[in-house]
């Protein structure tokens, strides 16, 4: 009895002892280590990266705890979870390693080719995420379903979604620029435009005829050094005149502009140089649609031709600035009348928090849910190797420049919802593109964050262009902006200022136009779009 008792005592023992070694292989396990590091974004990528290399085969994806810091890295033994916790991360030891993961990928590619369906790989699941969209039903959605079958039920989720995958680009008749849809972005109204004395000038107070609004006087006009127009820290020869650390306007382009071609309205991504030579990037889609691209929609102000475009299976442009010594600013529009410098590139990560800046909507935020996402836009457009986000996105908002802080990550390609119920849109890694296209971030070396006469000479402060926001910014600039952006144009602002009695006595005048032409892209904005 006493034997019996023992041996039953003994395989319980061992049954333990089992169940210890087997459980940490079906669950998660989040075994915090000693000295656990908060991180940024970007140092966790870097941290993330070399734990990659070190684990090879055996690590199952990582995420950032976004709202502790911290870097979580999947692996598939105890042993490989001891060695991350040692370099400060968090260790998951999961099931499904990652090349299984991307294994079932590619059989959701090879037979459930279904359009209005995407499907990434979610890290903090451990398994593959299917989204089905409104259009997939009966037959769609039973091919679906018997595909995802096959993978078992650890390996997938499969869920739904209200709205419909789409590409984001625009028809050129919408609204035309930044947010004449969204108006708080665009300047479109009389606010914003330039009629009403507050926006426009058209007031003594508003318009520069009295010497501290702008102009009357030299110290306001650039005949001063200090007002800004006269010296070279006014025109924009001085790296420091406007926007350089982030929060000046800028004086041409940049991420989240509107661009036209053809019948199609995009938005710009980032602004980089090829072996010297300014281009920016946005979406391939955008690039099929035109080969030439303006920054207005009558066509009356071109910016670029297309070099590069791929799409589908990837999405991305290069598009060349037709002038050769241009030297558009390294920056986002941040909806507000400023911008975010960009200064590099960086891999997205799952849970790290993004903005997105696109010609419809404005300036939104999210975080990152997904990667190397696959999206089935329908008529063969199927788009690999995406990042999946909660961002929300509309028409227009392709090509647009998705950013963490100061780095940039990826570009709008399309999705699902809008931004007043909800959505989620996917981005171009843009990574993939700059090494593909052989690009690099930034866009003419130390002139990049001048935007030159728009923060020295202070005639958008003054005469109104800073309450034209952040589409408007070219109502601003048609007044004194422009004639400081150039350096030339501290003889011009001068001139204008020499002559401020004319120029400032009929500011509304000279306002209004500006906020005329401010309207005219809030009444295209009241367009359908595609």
């Amino acid at each position: 009895m006493n034997k019996r008792t023992g041996a039953i005592a003994g395989a319980a023992a061992v049954a333990i002892a089992g169940a210890a070694i087997v459980l940490p292989h079906a669950n998660a396990s989040t075994d915090q280590p000693a000295a656990l590091k908060t991180l940024s974004a970007h140092s966790a990528t870097q941290l993330a990266t070399s734990l990659k290399a070190d684990l090879k085969d055996n690590g199952a994806g990582w995420y950032l705890d976004g709202s502790k810091g911290h870097l979580v890295m999947n692996v598939l033994s105890e042993d490989d979870a001891e060695n991350v916790r040692a370099k400060g991360a968090v260790a998951r030891v999961v099931q499904n390693s990652m090349t299984a993961l991307k294994s079932g990928t590619k059989t959701l590619r090879e037979s459930a080719a279904v359009p209005g369906t995407a499907w990434s790989i979610d890290p903090k699941t451990n398994k593959i995420v299917v989204t089905a969209d409104r259009t997939v039903t009966g037959a769609k959605m039973a091919t679906l379903t018997k595909a995802t079958n096959g993978m078992g039920e650890g390996m997938v989720t499969v869920k739904r979604s209200q709205g419909e995958f789409k590409r984001f680009d625009g028809g050129g008749a919408g609204s035309a620029a930044g947010g004449a849809a969204g108006s708080a972005a665009g300047g479109a109204g009389d606010a914003a435009g330039g009629a009403g004395d507050a926006a426009g000038g058209a007031g003594d107070a508003a318009g520069g005829a009295g010497d501290a609004a702008g102009g009357a006087g030299d110290a306001a006009g650039g005949a001063g050094d200090a007002a800004g127009g006269a010296g070279d820290a006014a025109g924009g020869a001085g790296d420091g005149g406007g926007g350089a650390g982030g929060g000046g306007q800028a004086a041409g382009p940049v991420g989240g502009s509107a661009i036209f071609g053809g019948n199609a309205r995009c938005s710009l991504g980032f602004n980089v140089t090829v072996k010297g030579a300014p281009a920016f990037l946005t979406a391939g889609h955008c690039g099929n649609d035109s080969k030439t691209w303006t920054a207005d929609q009558g066509g009356g102000q071109p910016l670029g031709t297309v070099a590069d475009s791929k799409f589908p299976k990837t999405d991305f442009a290069l598009v060349k600035y037709d002038d050769t010594a241009a030297k558009p600013q390294s920056a986002v529009d941040l909806g507000d009348g400023s911008t975010q410098e960009i200064t590099k590139a960086a891999e997205a990560a799952v849970g790290m928090k993004v903005q997105r800046s696109g010609s419809t909507t404005g300036l939104h935020d999210g975080t990152v849910t997904g990667l190397d996402a696959t999206v089935n836009y329908g008529n063969g457009d199927i788009v690999n190797g995406l990042i999946q986000t909660d961002v929300c996105a509309e028409p227009g908002d392709s090509g647009g420049a998705m950013f963490s802080e100061d780095s940039a990550v990826g570009l709008t390609s399309g999705g699902s919802g809008d931004c007043t119920a909800g959505g989620e849109t996917f981005f171009q890694p843009v990574t993939d593109a700059l090494k593909a296209t052989g690009a690099e971030i930034g866009a003419g070396g130390g002139d990049n964050g001048a935007g030159g006469g728009n923060g020295a000479a202070g005639g958008n402060g003054a005469a109104g262009g800073a309450a034209a926001g952040a589409g408007g910014a070219g109502a601003g600039n048609a007044g004194a902006g422009n004639a400081g952006a150039d350096s030339a144009g501290a003889g011009d602002a001068g001139a204008g200022a020499g002559d401020p009695g004319a120029g400032a006595e009929d500011p509304g005048t000279g306002a209004q136009d500006p906020g005329a032409g401010a309207q005219d892209p809030g009444a295209a904005g009241g367009d359908a779009l595609n």
